[in-house]
């Protein structure tokens, strides 16, 4: 009887040992998951609709404050997207292209940043060192959402990007000149979406 109670210990503890190997060679260095680039705007709830003062249903539209976290330990720069993307609406083809409608674009946001302040003026260096480009309106900086009330609502996209390297794209840089710059160094990503029609 002692013999077998020994047996069962002796494979209980091997067996132990077995998992404890196996969980340590599975999660060596990697730890636990950690929570992804997160943004936010005080403005409104993501998925909600967007208040009129920060859309073209006022004559000077302000751009909402956004806050972001989780900001990984390799981050230079952000770049700051915001775009309506139609893709509710498939009959939309801007331009007979492809192309989406630019409503804001921000690069070489500080990587210490960790939000924007309502009402970005329209400059397009700011005091911190980001560079805004020109919008699908042609002009520099926020251009507010302005679906028309006859159709449905569209859905405005704001996406950050966390980046390990500045960009560097050129004073006359288009928004595929910095995505294209971009590709390659993105540690992380957030995404916040509102929606509008007049």
């Amino acid at each position: 009887m002692r013999t077998r109670s020994i047996t069962v210990c002796t494979i209980l503890l091997i067996s132990g040992v077995l998992i404890v190997q196996a969980q340590d060679q599975g999660g060596r260095g990697r730890g636990p998951a950690g929570i992804g680039l997160t943004l936010a705007t005080p403005a409104f709830a993501d998925g909600s609709e967007i208040p009129p003062k920060y859309t073209q249903s006022v004559p000077n539209p302000v751009s909402p404050k956004l806050e972001w976290s989780n900001v990984s330990a390799d981050t230079v720069a952000f770049v700051l997207h915001m775009h309506d993307p139609h893709m509710h609406d498939p009959d939309v083809a801007l331009q007979k292209k492809t192309n989406d409608q630019l409503h804001w674009m921000v690069l070489n946001i500080p990587g210490t940043a960790r939000e924007l302040a309502e009402g970005i003026p329209t400059d397009p260096k700011l005091p911190d060192g980001a560079v805004q480009l020109k919008n699908g309106g042609n002009t520099v900086g926020y251009r507010g959402p302005g679906a028309p009330a006859a159709g449905p609502y569209h859905h405005y996209t704001i996406e950050l990007y966390a980046l390990d390297a500045k960009v560097d794209p050129g004073p006359d840089a288009t928004r595929a000149d910095v995505l294209n710059a971009i590709d390659g160094h993105i540690p992380g990503k957030a995404v916040l979406s509102g929606r509008f029609h007049r």
